[in-house]
């Protein structure tokens, strides 16, 4: 038996199909099939009600000059700019590109938080031009930070 599971549910929801539950004594109609919703995590992608939450770690130097990022959906995948000068942090918003409202029109958000990763080990000449940025007044925190 195929049972149609709308869109947006959440675990712990529970559904009533009618008349395909257990048959009645004597000829009676059938009882309902209550079926209970467990919802499957999925393996990037964090669920708050419609709105989906993901962590996107880009590197350095996309962080600086900017880039263009593919972020998982669950139905495919959406491109993203990073802007140039981005903050680690940063939230960027996709609208309509959550989960959809269970009988209804609306849909959730993607929220794509920018991470900047960090290296942890340097080769001899990385380490050089890290250290001569690091004497530069544009790498300086300051309170214009974007």
């Amino acid at each position: 038996m195929a049972i149609n599971i709308p869109a947006g549910v959440e675990d712990g929801m529970q559904m009533s199909v009618s008349g395909k539950g257990n048959a009645a004594p004597r000829g009676g109609i059938n009882g309902d099939l209550i079926v209970a919703i467990e919802e499957v995590e999925h393996p990037e992608l964090k669920r708050d009600g419609m709105n989906l939450y993901y962590d996107a770690y880009v590197n350095f130097a996309d962080a600086v000059l900017g880039a263009q990022i593919e972020v998982p959906l669950v139905d495919g995948k959406a491109k993203v700019k990073i802007e140039e000068g981005t903050q680690s942090g940063k939230i960027l918003r996709l609208r309509g590109k959550g989960l959809p409202e269970v009988n209804g029109y609306q849909k959730g958000d993607l929220l794509v938080c920018v991470n900047v990763y960090t290296p942890t080990k340097l080769s001899k000449d990385e380490r050089a031009v890290i250290e001569k940025m690091r004497s530069s007044e544009n790498f300086k925190p300051s309170g214009n930070i974007r």
